[in-house]
């Protein structure tokens, strides 16, 4: 681990999981809090490593909102440093110019959202639906109501779906800012009340395939428990509301605590249908049987509020996902949270975090 220095807090992003996640969570930190930070040896271990496009929105971003400046940020730096400014409201643009991922970017541009002086709205253009990175309807539908429960409210207007390789889509972000986050108890599975979702086809593909997708996660459920309620509708995207080939399925359960937990697919060329749904009914079905309030994507995501809010949070998860260690790493190393992880049993355990209770003045 690196140390810290007259400019700034310097981070290793080489450490644990050492990908993305690294930049995005301690460039947001940084701005929110007004301290400088140098990101060194940034996906150093990746086969492409440095910096890709989506890498450089998400900093360009940040720095805009925070009205900061950038160094060696540019594709393929391994070394950037960021010194920001007062956090801005009005509206901004971030374009990945790819298919990279527009959800990935609101994890940096959220959290600074929140902390300026009037609302704020932020355009993505990128992939909604892109690889190794939640949905945008995952955003919707699951991370929009767990952060209600922090008091975070805000609006995600999808205006066109973005595919691989070309993207093209295109998401509006609208937040109000708030004085502070509240802390979150989170302990409490409950009962499954439903499961609800999405199986949808764009440009070519054929209706067909979303129905197969959407037959395939149905039989997944039922194996689990053939008592469920189940609604998944079926979908043919217009070239109004999607940009080019793509396909996929979110699968989203809520509970009686109001806990909501997912299980997504995304659609390729080299994966029959019936797999990509089947892929997101064995996933929601793994993060139900863990017990967990929120699923194993969830998990690191709340990482950065938890340690921001004005209070002590408590959240029963599944296994203790890499992203999540990185997450608790990333923000014990540039704020004075402090997080606990108890074991409870072999597929759960509990985060605990007295945040530092950042105010927005």
């Amino acid at each position: 681990m690196s140390g810290d220095s007259s400019e700034g807090i310097t981070i290793d992003g080489s450490v644990l999981e050492g990908g993305g996640q690294i930049l995005r969570n301690a460039t947001a930190l940084s701005c929110i809090l007004g301290c400088s930070v140098i990101i060194e040896n940034i996906r150093a271990g990746r086969s492409s490593p440095g910096l890709r496009p989506q890498h450089l929105s998400g900093l360009e971003i940040c720095r805009d909102l925070s009205g900061g400046k950038l160094n060696g940020a540019e594709v393929g730096s391994q070394k950037v440093k960021l010194v920001p400014g007062k956090l801005k409201s009005g509206s901004f643009l971030a374009d990945t110019k790819t298919a990279g991922s527009v959800c990935l970017l609101t994890q940096s541009a959220l959290p600074l959202m929140l902390f300026a002086d009037n609302p704020t709205e932020v355009r993505l253009r990128g992939g909604t639906n892109a690889a190794m990175a939640p949905p945008i309807d995952y955003f919707i539908w699951v991370l929009k109501p767990v952060l209600e429960r922090f008091g975070i409210t805000f609006e995600c207007i999808l205006n066109r779906r973005g595919f691989y390789p070309r993207g093209g889509g295109e998401v509006v972000v609208k937040a109000n800012p708030i004085a502070f986050i509240k802390p979150v108890e989170l302990t409490e599975f409950g009962q499954i009340r439903r499961i609800f979702g999405l199986s949808f086809v764009a440009g070519t593909l054929p209706i067909k395939m979303a129905h197969l997708m959407a037959d395939s996660a149905r039989s997944v459920i039922r194996r689990f428990d053939k008592n469920l309620q189940m609604n998944i509708e079926v979908k043919k995207e217009t070239d109004r509301t999607a940009f080019g080939n793509g396909s996929g399925i979110i699968l989203v359960a809520e509970t009686s605590t109001g806990c909501v937990l997912a299980g997504t697919g995304l659609g390729s060329r080299d994966v029959k249908a019936e797999d990509v749904g089947f892929q997101a009914g064995e996933e929601l079905v793994r993060n139900l049987e863990q017990g967990g309030c929120v699923d194993d994507f969830m998990q690191d995501q709340l990482i950065v509020m938890m340690a921001l809010a004005k209070g002590r949070s408590k959240i029963r998860t599944g296994s203790i996902t890499l992203h999540t260690q990185t997450a608790i790493h990333i923000a014990e190393r540039m704020t004075a949270a402090k997080f606990t992880i108890e074991k409870i049993s072999e597929k759960q355990s509990i985060i605990e975090c007295e945040g530092i209770g950042f105010e927005n003045k």
